[in-house]
């Protein structure tokens, strides 16, 4: 497979990530993913950043936020985001430790 062919499918693959995680399963919480995957919307969001800046874009991290949310940040909080339960957050916190 020729560089240009896996990159279009490795976009592909991430674009149908992206809409897995924002319009198919916006219920999952980004705790549940750090705790199981160790990543989260936000990581990935920060990697398109990382991305733009090996291309010698500037991104803040409230565009490239905008940028993979389609949203301010805020916006989707407010309508998606739940409170992290105490079990949420314990599990986090174990994580994080190692």
């Amino acid at each position: 497979m020729d560089d240009a062919t896996r990159d279009r499918i490795e976009a592909a693959a991430f674009r149908r990530l992206r809409k897995h995680l924002m319009e198919d399963r916006p219920d999952v919480q980004n705790i549940d993913l750090m705790n199981l995957g160790g990543f989260c919307r936000n990581c990935l969001s920060r990697w398109m950043q990382e991305a733009a800046a090996e291309e010698g874009i500037e991104m803040s991290k409230d565009e490239a936020r905008a940028a993979y949310y389609g949203m301010p940040y805020s916006e989707w909080i407010a309508q998606h985001q739940t409170e992290a339960t105490p079990e949420q957050k314990a599990a986090f916190a174990k994580k994080k430790d190692h």
